[in-house]
């Protein structure tokens, strides 16, 4: 069986695959101070809670955008599970030609995202919009090409600010709202953060099909948690929230083959 883990800013988002089954998922909290020991115990403690024996996991594979945690991520997958651990990273096999000045720079969990949608939608122009800490739009050519993309505060980003930097602004829940003119100020807030997202997300993708896809409409596939904000919309046509760890089992699989 293969271990995914995906480390965002705010959430490690995880999953177990039997082959091309994923049999669950689970998500925790994102703690740059957890242990090695604290992170392998809590995936075993993930794996038993769902009838699982930790001896089952044979391998695998990790990406992640919070370069503290990897040292002790990588650590706890040796200790506690197998040897058989892939970290994303520049270097490793992905099926993708990644087009960036310098494709180092690109989050690994953007290059996941992007083999997992062309492995899903193959021969297509592809749009992923992933709604995290941070809303990303990839663009990946029907050739195979990752041309790059776009980068904005996500909806949670986006209320940790008014918070935090503002004195009479509070914290509210993400939520779509009734109507777009607020009568208190929740509402205010949450319809400023549903309506600029579905906006900006909208306006990006419109300019990047012009520029890399010269009028060609893409598919677009959502992803991340809080995109089923968006569902209804008419935003993307396939919400796809595991999408990073099916990329994930897609890349194992890629460098598998690669050693053979």
């Amino acid at each position: 069986m293969l271990l995914c883990i995906d480390v965002g800013n705010t959430q490690i988002h995880g999953g177990v695959y039997e082959g091309d089954d994923l049999k669950f998922q689970f998500r925790k909290n994102t703690s740059t101070g957890l242990s090695s020991d604290e992170l392998g115990i809590f995936f075993r403690s993930v794996l038993k809670e769902n009838g699982y024996e930790h001896t089952l996991i044979s391998s695998v594979a990790i990406c992640s955008v919070v370069p503290h945690m990897e040292y002790s991520l990588n650590n706890a997958c040796l200790r506690y599970f197998t040897d058989d651990v892939l970290l994303i990273k520049t270097g490793v096999k992905t099926g993708l030609r990644i087009k960036y000045l310098n494709p180092a720079e690109v989050g690994s969990d953007r290059v996941v995202n992007a083999v997992a949608a062309r492995k899903l939608f193959p021969n297509q122009n592809i749009l992923v919009v992933d709604f995290g800490t941070a809303t990303t739009i990839d663009a990946i050519s029907k050739e195979g090409d990752y041309l790059g993309g776009a980068i904005f505060g996500g909806a949670k980003l986006m209320i940790s600010a008014l918070d935090s930097k503002t004195a009479r602004l509070p914290s509210v829940e993400i939520v779509k709202p009734d109507r777009a003119c607020g009568v208190t100020t929740a509402q205010s807030i949450q319809s400023g953060i549903f309506w600029s997202t579905l906006g900006g997300v909208k306006e990006l993708n419109n300019q990047i099909t012009k520029e890399q896809f010269e009028g060609e409409t893409p598919l677009i596939i959502g992803t991340g948690g809080v995109g089923r904000l968006f569902e209804e919309s008419g935003l993307f046509d396939h919400y796809i929230p595991d999408l990073v760890l099916y990329g994930l089992k897609e890349i194992h699989s890629k460098n598998r083959e690669a050693l053979k």
